[in-house]
């Protein structure tokens, strides 16, 4: 049994805490709101997050840091990445040196293009970070639904110790070298998302989505690789397994905000519809800037950016992606 804090009462954090509860580790959750606490406590349900849910009888809650995270074997940070940052600095006075988190956020930094481990790292030094990722709508694991994901951390023995601490019956956990690579594929599945909702909103058929889904896969492995990634990672569960599941599911916020922004929603409207982090949204601009950065062409990574940013019409960035120059799929010998 291992002694687990989640830093975060959102829905994915929510979610597994249920999934390590239900492993048998002593898990405890902190929220920055007394009143969530005391309500999930008191009523063993989240329904604003996981709606039709029970939580375990020995899942904790409070809203101390000190608490969540003292004497803890492992620490989850399962707030939404653009909040990564400011919730470390809240974590740094209580850390322990080479204490085990793992960020389970998807995101990368606009002002700095950091992921969100390079985040965990600045400030909180000392720390052993590790990811977790994959294709999981905490909507399906909250319910024990059959799901995999990838763990990656700077040594296998790092990563296998979370290998074992995830996995179970309906958890299945693969371990990873490919830190960055994983990062990379789950921040930027969530613009690509986008784009596939925008098409959905439209009225566009599945023609539409394989092709965002496909070539959407393209200019993340590009990025990815130039980056430093291993190319594998961008065909595996946080490539086109994320990228899939975020871009069809009735979950995915992404998804739906530009479902949304297709109907003639601004950017402003559709998250406030949506009602949670769109991370795809604070994803965008840094993906954009990574790609100038590393001269990687993502003609859909630009027309998200306009769309959302430049106030351009969605049928047009569409139609513009349409009449792009012509292009082989392959290098011709």
């Amino acid at each position: 049994m291992a002694r687990i804090g989640v830093i975060g009462a959102g829905s994915w954090g929510t979610a597994l805490a249920i999934l390590l509860c239900n492993n048998g580790h002593e898990v405890m959750v902190w929220s920055i709101h007394p009143e969530e606490v005391l309500r999930l406590r008191k009523t063993r349900r989240h329904e604003s997050k996981l709606p039709g849910v029970e939580l375990p009888d020995a899942l904790e809650f409070t809203d101390s840091m000190e608490e969540v995270m003292r004497e803890r074997d492992v620490l989850i940070v399962a707030v939404p990445s653009p909040f990564v940052r400011s919730t470390c600095r809240k974590m740094r006075e209580f850390m322990k040196d080479g204490q085990i988190v793992v960020d389970v956020a998807k995101g990368i930094e606009e002002a700095t293009l950091y992921t969100m481990t390079d985040i965990m790292e600045e400030e909180l030094p000392g720390v052993d970070a590790a990811v977790l990722s994959g294709p999981s709508h905490a909507e399906e694991v909250s319910r024990g639904i059959p799901t995999t994901c990838v763990v990656s951390a700077h040594t296998k023995k790092t990563a296998e110790y979370l290998q074992n601490i995830f996995i179970s019956p309906v958890f299945r956990v693969y371990t990873s070298p490919d830190m960055l690579g994983i990062e990379l594929g789950a921040a930027l599945k969530n613009v690509i998302a986008l784009a596939a909702g925008t098409a959905d909103g439209l009225g566009y058929g599945d023609n539409t989505k394989a092709a965002l889904i496909t070539r959407g896969l393209t200019e993340i492995s590009r990025l990815g690789i130039a980056m430093g990634g291993r190319p594998e990672t961008f065909y595996g569960l946080t490539g086109i397994g994320d990228l899939i599941v975020t871009c069809a599911s009735v979950h995915s916020r992404n998804r739906k905000a530009g479902y949304l922004i297709g109907q003639g929603y601004t950017m402003d409207e559709a998250m406030k519809e949506v009602k949670m982090v769109v991370e795809g949204v604070y994803s965008a601009k840094a993906a954009y800037r990574l790609s100038q950065k590393y001269r990687v062409e993502m003609p859909i990574v630009e027309q998200v950016n306009k769309v959302l940013f430049e106030n351009k019409k969605a049928d047009e960035a569409v139609r513009e992606l349409m009449l792009r120059d012509r292009k082989g799929e392959l290098v011709w010998d």
